[in-house]
């Protein structure tokens, strides 16, 4: 190449590159995920950072809006015969999986068999259920035992797992092991080439995906239309680091704001916080039924008078009262279950001299507790340092096990003595949204070693669950969640901690973000 040529070459380079760089910034989504994506398939798991993902690359029959009703998603829509004993669901034209191949029937019909199994409102619905058939290739039937008018919400919740349509070859993975590929039917595709184990994970816009012509837009309802061409989750486990970030515009979005550093956040310029989900998250110290000193129900009873909320929910929002509810009960607060029964006991002062006294009583002997909090959720940290200081002012023995948040969902499977590497209590949170009523509750259950760890057997909570599904209305679904309330007050299949909003940030620029979630159609820059 002649040098006239060469710098001619090289000057067009160089005008051109500025150029790129903002096409490429126009059409790239750079957002924080709460934390790192370590389970891709989000029918395995309850962890939120994998629902999130899921809805990215899946869809859903039915989705859910603002109020917490099912509405058509891939499916046209349904009809019901036979008294309520027959649905046919009816799917969308045009619907295509990732590697090209048409979404039928018998696609869906694995799905929901596979979800169902590690779903408790899934489930329930198969429970209900003679016959789940494709007749041909866009009917999904469905043949009652008896009716079951909550069909669509059971198939739409957004609650984890996610009832996610996949194609038939990895829908008929066994539940307990993840699927091999990431191939669903969603708005965006996802980039296993392109992923980083805890540092990146990219997904691009998915050229084939029809969306929905109608439809509110709220939560995972409505048209799914996508804007950007790519979307980069930057894993920031620090909250400095990604709070920083989203200041100096080197990330668009950060889904959590972490509440600590919100005065940072609204002295910054062009950046905007707002609160997603009304339902807030719900904090909950679970106990191993199986092994002392928790298996136990006198113990658990008369612990209650060592739990302050306010100081659990203190420890995250410091004063602003906004951001926090408490008393908490056992479903989430403002939604139509929730209720003040039976909380009495988690108002005013706590006297701990009285509560040393009530567990000798009933028979605490000095047992050590071990406490798992899972170091890397920031909520969850602040939470369980509160929880183990209330715990020990109590007269326990308690030993911390402060691991990595996916390390200790793999110890909680353990069902033995702490000697043998067991667990005696661990910290979590939920979305408001798991505990909006006894159908997908999964820490409400109370059967045994067949459910969620800690394995709470209480037959009452059991036969209340199973009423709540034939009630005519919902002021009979209310009453019947009051009993369930009181029931588990004393029971105590685990402690509720409070309930907190959490908000997030993003940069002004970037509009469009749905009520709900993090999701990521609808999102667009201005």
């Amino acid at each position: 190449m002649q040098r006239r040529s060469l710098l001619a070459a090289t000057g067009a380079a160089f005008l051109g590159g500025p150029a790129l760089v903002r096409a490429q910034s126009a059409s790239t989504l750079r957002f924080t995920p709460q934390q790192d994506l370590v389970t891709l398939d989000p029918v395995t798991t309850t962890a939120y950072v994998s629902r999130n993902h899921g809805y990215m690359v899946f869809d859903t029959l039915y989705g859910m809006d603002a109020a917490y009703q099912a509405t058509p998603q891939m499916v046209d829509g349904h009809t019901i015969e036979n008294d309520g004993r027959l649905w046919n669901l009816t799917l969308r034209e045009g619907l295509r999986f990732h590697d090209g191949e048409r979404v039928l029937a018998r696609d869906c019909v694995a799905s929901i068999r596979r979800w169902a199994r590690r779903d408790p409102f899934g489930a329930t619905l198969m429970e209900a259920t003679d016959e789940l058939s494709a007749p041909d290739d866009r009917t999904i039937r469905f043949r009652l035992k008896q009716p079951f008018p909550l069909l669509p919400i059971a198939l739409g919740k957004a609650s984890v797992p996610v009832c996610a349509m996949m194609p038939e070859r990895l829908a008929n993975t066994d539940p307990f092991r993840q699927v091999s590929e990431m191939v669903g039917s969603g708005p965006f595709r996802f980039k296993a080439d392109e992923r980083v184990p805890g540092a990146l994970n990219v997904y691009t816009k998915f050229e084939g995906y029809v969306p929905r012509r109608d439809g509110a837009l709220a939560w995972t309802s409505g048209p799914k239309v996508v804007h950007f061409d790519r979307v980069e989750w930057h894993v920031m486990p620090d909250s400095s680091t990604a709070t920083n970030a989203l200041v100096a515009g080197e990330r668009d979005w950060q889904e959590y704001a972490y509440h600590d550093l919100l005065p940072q956040l609204r002295r910054a310029r062009n950046v905007t916080i707002r609160v997603l989900d009304t339902s807030g998250f719900v904090g909950m110290v679970r106990v191993n039924h199986l092994q002392p000193p928790f298996d136990n129900p006198a113990i658990r009873r008369a612990l209650w008078g060592a739990i302050d909320q306010t100081a659990c929910m203190q420890s995250l929002v410091g004063s602003d009262t906004s951001l926090m509810h408490v008393p908490l009960g056992f479903f989430a607060p403002g939604t139509p279950m929730a209720s003040d029964a039976g909380l009495d006991v988690l108002r005013g002062p706590r006297d701990y001299a009285k509560v040393r006294a009530d567990l000798r009583a009933a028979g605490y002997r000095g047992e050590k507790v071990v406490f798992m909090i899972p170091s890397t959720s920031a909520p969850n940290a602040a939470m369980g340092a509160v929880m183990e200081d209330q715990f020990r002012q109590a007269g326990m023995d308690v030993e911390i096990f402060s691991v990595e948040f996916n390390a200790m969902l793999q110890r909680r499977n353990r069902k033995g003595p702490v000697s043998d590497g067991g667990w005696s209590a661990f910290m979590t949170n939920w979305a408001g949204t798991d505990w909006l009523n006894p159908a997908g509750h999964i820490a409400l259950r109370g059967n045994g070693e067949a459910g969620y760890a800690g394995w709470a057997t209480m037959p009452r909570i059991e036969e209340l669950r199973d009423a709540w599904f034939r009630a005519p209305d919902q002021a009979a679904q209310q009453a019947i969640c009051r009993d369930i309330q009181l029931e588990a007050m004393k029971e105590v299949p685990y402690y509720p901690a409070g309930q907190y909003l959490q908000p997030t940030a993003y940069r002004s620029n970037i509009t469009g973000i749905l009520e709900g979630f993090a999701t990521f159609w609808n999102v667009r820059r201005a």
